[in-house]
Protein backbone atom coordinates (compact mmCIF):
# COMPACT_ATOMS: atom_id res chain seq x y z
CA UNK A 1 0.00 0.00 0.00
CA UNK A 2 2.49 2.45 0.74
CA UNK A 3 4.33 1.54 -2.50
CA UNK A 4 0.97 2.30 -4.30
CA UNK A 5 0.75 5.66 -2.16
CA UNK A 6 4.23 6.72 -3.26
CA UNK A 7 3.42 5.75 -6.94
CA UNK A 8 0.07 7.76 -6.65
CA UNK A 9 2.58 11.42 -5.61
CA UNK A 10 4.43 11.00 -8.17
CA UNK A 11 2.34 10.34 -11.31
CA UNK A 12 -0.06 13.34 -10.46
CA UNK A 13 3.56 15.38 -10.49
CA UNK A 14 5.24 13.59 -13.71
CA UNK A 15 1.34 13.49 -15.43
CA UNK A 16 1.18 17.56 -14.97
CA UNK A 17 4.97 18.59 -16.85
CA UNK A 18 4.78 15.39 -19.01
CA UNK A 19 0.84 16.62 -20.40
CA UNK A 20 2.15 20.03 -20.89
CA UNK A 21 4.19 18.92 -23.59
CA UNK A 22 2.27 16.67 -25.60
CA UNK A 23 4.20 13.42 -24.36
CA UNK A 24 2.89 10.59 -22.04
CA UNK A 25 5.21 10.67 -19.73
CA UNK A 26 6.55 6.88 -20.18
CA UNK A 27 9.84 7.43 -19.84
CA UNK A 28 9.15 8.59 -15.98
CA UNK A 29 6.49 6.43 -15.32
CA UNK A 30 7.91 2.72 -15.68
CA UNK A 31 10.88 3.82 -13.69
CA UNK A 32 8.99 5.19 -10.82
CA UNK A 33 6.54 1.87 -10.86
CA UNK A 34 9.53 -0.25 -10.92
CA UNK A 35 11.23 1.69 -7.55
CA UNK A 36 7.66 1.38 -6.10
CA UNK A 37 7.20 -2.63 -6.43
CA UNK A 38 6.46 -3.69 -9.65
CA UNK A 39 8.20 -6.14 -11.94
CA UNK A 40 8.76 -4.48 -15.03
CA UNK A 41 6.71 -6.09 -17.32
CA UNK A 42 3.83 -5.34 -15.05
CA UNK A 43 5.38 -1.41 -14.81
CA UNK A 44 5.48 -1.13 -18.26
CA UNK A 45 1.55 -2.49 -18.80
CA UNK A 46 0.39 0.24 -15.64
CA UNK A 47 2.26 2.87 -17.63
CA UNK A 48 0.62 2.78 -21.35
CA UNK A 49 -2.74 2.18 -18.86
CA UNK A 50 -1.63 6.07 -17.21
CA UNK A 51 -0.45 7.07 -20.30
CA UNK A 52 -4.08 6.38 -22.21
CA UNK A 53 -5.98 8.46 -19.08
CA UNK A 54 -3.47 11.45 -19.24
CA UNK A 55 -3.55 11.95 -22.53
CA UNK A 56 -7.02 11.89 -23.32
CA UNK A 57 -7.42 14.18 -19.99
CA UNK A 58 -4.97 16.72 -22.04
CA UNK A 59 -6.61 16.05 -25.16
CA UNK A 60 -10.32 17.14 -23.85
CA UNK A 61 -8.21 20.51 -23.04
CA UNK A 62 -6.37 21.05 -26.08
CA UNK A 63 -9.52 20.20 -28.30
CA UNK A 64 -11.99 23.01 -26.47
CA UNK A 65 -8.78 25.27 -27.36
CA UNK A 66 -8.88 24.00 -30.71
CA UNK A 67 -5.04 22.59 -30.38
CA UNK A 68 -5.10 19.64 -32.10
CA UNK A 69 -5.12 18.68 -36.08
CA UNK A 70 -7.45 15.48 -35.92
CA UNK A 71 -6.86 15.06 -39.81
CA UNK A 72 -3.20 15.51 -39.56
CA UNK A 73 -3.06 12.89 -36.37
CA UNK A 74 -5.67 10.61 -38.34
CA UNK A 75 -2.77 10.21 -41.37
CA UNK A 76 0.64 9.86 -39.42
CA UNK A 77 -0.46 8.36 -36.35
CA UNK A 78 -2.02 4.80 -37.45
CA UNK A 79 1.59 3.58 -38.46
CA UNK A 80 2.67 4.16 -34.65
CA UNK A 81 -0.33 2.49 -33.28
CA UNK A 82 -0.05 -1.04 -35.24
CA UNK A 83 3.35 -1.46 -34.28
CA UNK A 84 2.84 -0.26 -30.88
CA UNK A 85 0.82 -3.32 -30.61
CA UNK A 86 3.48 -5.68 -32.13
CA UNK A 87 6.15 -4.11 -29.90
CA UNK A 88 3.88 -4.78 -26.97
CA UNK A 89 3.21 -8.23 -27.45
CA UNK A 90 6.92 -9.16 -28.67
CA UNK A 91 8.69 -7.27 -25.42
CA UNK A 92 8.56 -10.63 -23.70
CA UNK A 93 11.10 -12.48 -27.09
CA UNK A 94 13.78 -9.61 -26.23
CA UNK A 95 14.32 -10.28 -22.61
CA UNK A 96 17.98 -9.49 -22.63
CA UNK A 97 17.55 -7.02 -25.26
CA UNK A 98 16.09 -4.24 -22.97
CA UNK A 99 19.45 -2.64 -21.57
CA UNK A 100 20.72 -1.63 -25.13
CA UNK A 101 17.18 -1.07 -26.39
CA UNK A 102 16.83 1.59 -23.74
CA UNK A 103 20.53 2.98 -24.15
CA UNK A 104 19.27 3.67 -27.97
CA UNK A 105 16.38 5.03 -27.03
CA UNK A 106 17.95 7.03 -24.69
CA UNK A 107 20.58 8.46 -26.67
CA UNK A 108 17.68 9.09 -29.52
CA UNK A 109 16.12 11.52 -26.99
CA UNK A 110 19.05 13.46 -26.44
CA UNK A 111 19.24 14.17 -29.78
CA UNK A 112 15.53 15.14 -30.12
CA UNK A 113 16.01 17.10 -27.06
CA UNK A 114 18.96 19.13 -28.46
CA UNK A 115 17.33 19.38 -32.20
CA UNK A 116 14.03 21.04 -30.08
CA UNK A 117 16.44 23.78 -28.51
CA UNK A 118 17.58 25.09 -31.66
CA UNK A 119 15.59 28.40 -32.99
CA UNK A 120 12.70 27.43 -35.70
CA UNK A 121 13.14 28.74 -38.72
CA UNK A 122 10.06 30.52 -40.81
CA UNK A 123 9.81 28.51 -44.16
CA UNK A 124 7.42 29.61 -47.08
CA UNK A 125 4.47 27.80 -47.52
CA UNK A 126 5.38 25.59 -50.60
CA UNK A 127 2.69 26.06 -53.56
CA UNK A 128 3.82 23.08 -55.44
CA UNK A 129 1.98 19.77 -55.23
CA UNK A 130 4.48 17.20 -54.75
CA UNK A 131 3.41 12.98 -54.43
CA UNK A 132 3.53 12.67 -50.82
CA UNK A 133 4.02 16.03 -49.37
CA UNK A 134 0.87 16.95 -48.04
CA UNK A 135 -0.54 20.67 -47.81
CA UNK A 136 -2.44 21.40 -44.55
CA UNK A 137 -4.08 24.45 -43.71
CA UNK A 138 -5.62 24.07 -39.64
CA UNK A 139 -6.78 27.24 -38.45
CA UNK A 140 -4.59 30.28 -39.63
CA UNK A 141 -1.37 27.82 -39.68
CA UNK A 142 -0.26 26.58 -42.90
CA UNK A 143 2.14 23.40 -43.57
CA UNK A 144 3.51 20.66 -46.04
CA UNK A 145 3.73 17.37 -43.96
CA UNK A 146 7.09 14.67 -45.94
CA UNK A 147 4.71 11.81 -45.36
CA UNK A 148 7.82 10.21 -46.80
CA UNK A 149 9.59 10.94 -43.74
CA UNK A 150 7.09 11.20 -41.05
CA UNK A 151 5.07 7.51 -41.87
CA UNK A 152 8.40 5.39 -41.55
CA UNK A 153 9.73 7.14 -38.18
CA UNK A 154 6.45 6.97 -36.61
CA UNK A 155 6.43 3.40 -37.40
CA UNK A 156 9.92 2.81 -35.98
CA UNK A 157 8.85 4.76 -32.75
CA UNK A 158 5.61 2.59 -32.49
CA UNK A 159 7.66 -0.86 -32.02
CA UNK A 160 9.97 0.50 -29.51
CA UNK A 161 7.20 2.60 -27.47
CA UNK A 162 5.28 -0.53 -27.32
CA UNK A 163 7.93 -2.17 -26.34
CA UNK A 164 9.49 -0.01 -23.54
CA UNK A 165 5.75 1.32 -22.24
CA UNK A 166 6.35 4.92 -23.50
CA UNK A 167 4.24 6.73 -26.41
CA UNK A 168 6.66 7.80 -28.85
CA UNK A 169 5.76 11.71 -28.51
CA UNK A 170 9.23 12.56 -27.40
CA UNK A 171 9.83 11.60 -30.95
CA UNK A 172 6.47 12.68 -32.74
CA UNK A 173 6.76 16.72 -31.41
CA UNK A 174 10.33 17.09 -33.39
CA UNK A 175 9.16 15.69 -36.48
CA UNK A 176 5.82 17.68 -36.38
CA UNK A 177 7.79 20.67 -35.51
CA UNK A 178 10.87 20.52 -37.15
CA UNK A 179 10.39 18.45 -40.17
CA UNK A 180 6.81 19.78 -40.96
CA UNK A 181 6.54 23.37 -39.81
CA UNK A 182 3.48 22.47 -37.24
CA UNK A 183 3.18 25.30 -34.70
CA UNK A 184 4.51 24.23 -31.23
CA UNK A 185 1.17 24.80 -29.74
CA UNK A 186 -0.60 22.43 -32.09
CA UNK A 187 2.27 19.85 -32.07
CA UNK A 188 1.51 19.43 -28.50
CA UNK A 189 -2.19 19.00 -29.15
CA UNK A 190 -1.79 16.92 -31.72
CA UNK A 191 0.70 14.94 -29.84
CA UNK A 192 -1.42 14.27 -27.02
CA UNK A 193 -4.05 12.71 -29.07
CA UNK A 194 -1.79 10.02 -30.73
CA UNK A 195 -0.18 9.69 -27.53
CA UNK A 196 -3.28 7.79 -26.12
CA UNK A 197 -4.12 6.19 -28.71
CA UNK A 198 -0.51 4.30 -29.62
CA UNK A 199 -0.62 3.82 -25.62
CA UNK A 200 -3.92 1.91 -26.17
CA UNK A 201 -2.46 -0.14 -28.74
CA UNK A 202 0.92 -1.03 -26.39
CA UNK A 203 -1.36 -2.17 -23.13
CA UNK A 204 -3.71 -4.28 -25.85
CA UNK A 205 -0.46 -6.01 -26.81
CA UNK A 206 1.10 -6.46 -22.86
CA UNK A 207 -2.49 -7.30 -21.58
CA UNK A 208 -2.36 -10.06 -24.43
CA UNK A 209 0.33 -11.26 -22.55
CA UNK A 210 -0.76 -11.45 -19.45
CA UNK A 211 0.72 -8.50 -17.87
CA UNK A 212 -2.14 -6.21 -16.44
CA UNK A 213 -1.96 -5.19 -12.82
CA UNK A 214 -5.71 -3.26 -12.11
CA UNK A 215 -4.67 -3.10 -8.83
CA UNK A 216 -2.56 -0.85 -9.52
CA UNK A 217 -3.39 0.61 -13.17
CA UNK A 218 -6.73 1.83 -11.81
CA UNK A 219 -6.12 4.17 -9.38
CA UNK A 220 -3.26 5.30 -10.64
CA UNK A 221 -5.19 6.04 -13.86
CA UNK A 222 -7.32 8.28 -11.96
CA UNK A 223 -4.69 10.09 -10.70
CA UNK A 224 -3.65 10.38 -14.29
CA UNK A 225 -6.39 12.00 -15.28
CA UNK A 226 -6.53 14.87 -13.07
CA UNK A 227 -2.93 15.67 -13.71
CA UNK A 228 -3.97 15.28 -17.63
CA UNK A 229 -6.30 17.90 -17.36
CA UNK A 230 -4.19 20.40 -14.97
CA UNK A 231 -1.42 19.81 -17.42
CA UNK A 232 -3.50 20.51 -20.35
CA UNK A 233 -4.83 23.69 -18.44
CA UNK A 234 -1.56 25.53 -17.74
CA UNK A 235 -0.13 24.23 -21.45
CA UNK A 236 -2.46 26.65 -23.66
CA UNK A 237 -1.25 29.51 -21.23
CA UNK A 238 2.28 29.14 -21.60
CA UNK A 239 4.15 30.63 -24.94
CA UNK A 240 4.91 28.58 -27.21
CA UNK A 241 8.57 29.52 -26.90
CA UNK A 242 8.56 28.45 -23.36
CA UNK A 243 6.94 25.82 -24.51
CA UNK A 244 9.75 24.08 -26.95
CA UNK A 245 12.40 25.03 -24.13
CA UNK A 246 10.14 22.79 -21.37
CA UNK A 247 9.74 19.76 -23.94
CA UNK A 248 13.71 19.93 -24.59
CA UNK A 249 14.75 20.27 -21.35
CA UNK A 250 12.45 17.45 -20.05
CA UNK A 251 13.64 15.58 -22.89
CA UNK A 252 16.96 15.36 -22.11
CA UNK A 253 16.06 14.49 -18.63
CA UNK A 254 14.12 11.76 -19.57
CA UNK A 255 16.96 10.46 -21.82
CA UNK A 256 19.25 10.64 -18.76
CA UNK A 257 16.84 9.20 -16.07
CA UNK A 258 16.22 6.54 -18.47
CA UNK A 259 19.43 5.31 -18.89
CA UNK A 260 20.73 5.45 -15.24
CA UNK A 261 17.74 3.28 -15.01
CA UNK A 262 18.24 0.61 -17.60
CA UNK A 263 21.71 0.22 -15.89
CA UNK A 264 20.90 0.17 -12.77
CA UNK A 265 17.89 -2.37 -13.38
CA UNK A 266 20.75 -4.47 -15.47
CA UNK A 267 23.81 -3.84 -14.02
Amino acid sequence: MSGLIAACAAILALSVVMSMTGRGGGNFYVPVLVACGLPMLRAATTGQCILIFTALAAALVFHKNRTIDWKLALVIDPPTDIMALVGGYCAHLVPGGHLTLKLVFAGLLVLAGFFMLRQAKDRPFASTRRFGFWRRKFGEHEYVVNLWLAVPITAATGVVAGMVGISGGSFKIPLMVLACGVPMRVAVGTSSAMVAATALMGLLGHSAAGDFDPAWALPLSVVAVIGGLLGGAFSVKVRPEQLKKIFAYTTLGAALFMALNAWYLNG
